[in-house]
């Protein structure tokens, strides 16, 4: 802890807080910035995707002069001629520029991504923290449900919700996209919640929960103000891990023809339309393989980085 000198000539601790103190330890790992490069890479990329390309996702050029299908990339400065129009990732197998479905099909990972664990981290948190705290006969029915979801291999499970999701002839399941999200979700649903369960068992024994049993504190006060900030820390590591499964998840439900449907510039669903034509043009898989590899990369670097700055045993 650094200090500064008062007016009396005495040395002060200088005021730290927990978030800026979380943030310098992230910081200091090698991964953890890697990580927070590619990922700001990825996010300027797609939130700049209408800046950086004259062309839509869904155009398809047929009105540009010189554009062919399936054409590869071309870059003038690189050597390609000034005869043909310049295509950075060339054009899929409907004229439609790839530098462009790219980039947006990045907003829409993040965003898949993000959402999946945010609907497995709320369910899984609450599930984990009513078993660890309250143990007993709820604890044993809660867990005993997790452990049949987890039965069930992870992708099998989500391509099955899947299915049976887009069977209901409901409004709210008409989008493949969202039916494969919510059954990414629910199939992470217990690895969220196991991993909170033991961090409630341990928190509800420490000296202040006691000490506000003792003073009349209510249990869903005591879980909600005192146990739950307390317990968050693994929770933030395993959600960012998991930004980077849900992501590769999706993708691979979209590749099966279960998630995002074409003309959607989702990264597996691109990947999954153009499978039959690999060694005829394989710029329709690199670039979008790619740039799938790259987020997730970048995913599990930021949270390892956030694993390793949040383990006290790391930190001594």
């Amino acid at each position: 802890m650094t200090a500064t000198a008062t007016a009396t000539g005495r040395a002060q601790p200088k005021a730290t807080s927990l978030w800026r103190d979380t943030l310098a330890q992230v910081l200091r790992q090698r991964s953890a910035i890697i990580g927070l490069v590619l990922l700001g890479l990825i996010l300027l990329a797609a939130l700049l995707a209408d800046v950086l390309t004259p062309y839509g996702p869904y155009d398809q050029l047929f009105n540009v002069e010189g554009a062919q299908r399936l054409s590869g990339p071309c870059i003038h400065v690189l050597g390609c001629p000034e005869t043909q129009p310049q295509f950075i990732m060339g054009l899929d197998q409907n004229n439609r520029d790839m530098f462009a479905r790219v980039l947006h099909g990045a907003r829409l990972s993040l965003q898949v991504g993000i959402i999946t664990v945010g609907i497995a981290i709320v369910v899984g948190t609450l599930i984990g923290a009513v078993a660890g705290y309250f143990r007993g006969w709820v604890d044993n029915v809660l867990m005993r449900i997790m452990d049949v979801v987890l039965a069930f291999p992870a992708l099998i499970l989500a391509i099955f919700l899947t299915t049976a999701f887009a069977t209901l002839d409901l409004p709210f399941f008409s989008d493949r996209l969202f039916n494969a999200m919510l059954a990414i979700g629910f199939v992470a649903i217990p690895v969220y919640a196991r991993v909170m369960r033991a961090s409630v068992l341990t928190i509800r024994e420490r000296d202040f929960v006691t000490a506000s049993r003792a003073m009349g504190e209510s249990d869903g006060g005591i879980l909600l103000r005192r146990v739950l900030p307390n317990a968050l820390t693994p929770l933030i590591v395993q959600g960012t891990l998991g930004i980077a499964t849900a992501i590769l998840e999706v993708a691979a439900l979209s590749f099966l023809g279960l998630g995002a449907q074409e003309p959607s510039p989702e990264w597996g669903a691109m990947i999954g339309s153009v499978r039959n034509q690999i060694f005829a043009a394989p710029h329709l898989m690199i670039f979008p393989g790619g740039a799938l590899a790259l987020s997730v990369l970048a995913f599990n670097l930021l949270g390892d980085g956030v694993r390793d700055a949040l383990d006290p045993r790391l930190n001594r």
